[in-house]
């Protein structure tokens, strides 16, 4: 029985990296798997899926409005060997969205593994995030530790030097030069 995954982690946990190794073990097998990832997101090019350790993956991206059922629906007619849809970034699906991945698993019997930050550099819900964890068969944490040691269960957006900006819009792509994980507390700034 087919279904919906939600990994989800706080920045440099590895989501990206277990997400490639998931659709490796499926394609080792003989079975294919459909990746998406937002548009939005284009740090390592235009559908592309690609880890700080190196692996790399070409995805289908999606925009707001992408139907991913219907996407999904249509790539699996045209190929009975896919067997897993994977999502990267999946804090950036809409709610809409989250509601087509689980028209992915029930209608189309298709484990779809989402991958995603569970809460925005303020500590706010990002909307895939929150319906994933309300709709969401199983969720699965996936840790890493702040600079001290703790596990890191928030994401810090910082400036250039390394101080925490606690305003400016919700989405802003970036990597280790603009986000740091961190325990709560010096999250907190305690």
């Amino acid at each position: 029985m087919a279904k919906l995954y939600f990994y989800y982690s706080t920045m440099n946990a590895g989501k990206s990296t277990v997400l490639l190794q998931s659709s490796y073990n499926y394609q080792e097998r003989g079975m294919d798997t459909l990746l998406f990832t937002p548009a939005i997101d284009s740090r390592y090019g235009a559908g592309k899926i690609a880890s700080r350790i190196g692996l790399i993956a070409e995805a289908v991206a999606f925009t707001r409005d992408e139907d991913l059922f219907r996407y999904a629906e249509q790539a699996k007619t045209q190929n009975p060997k896919l067997q897993c849809v994977l999502v990267d970034e999946a804090q950036f699906l809409t709610k809409q969205q989250v509601q087509q991945l689980t028209d992915i698993v029930d209608r189309l019997n298709l484990p779809v593994l989402a991958y995603g930050l569970r809460s925005d550099f303020k500590g706010e819900p990002f909307e895939g995030s929150q319906y994933l964890l309300i709709l969401a068969d199983n969720i699965v944490e996936l840790k890493t530790i702040c600079f001290c040691g703790k596990k890191a269960t928030m994401n810090a957006r910082i400036d250039a030097n390394g101080k925490i900006l606690r305003t400016g819009e919700q989405v802003q792509i970036g990597g280790n030069e603009s986000y740091m994980a961190m325990c709560r507390k010096h999250f907190k700034g305690v």
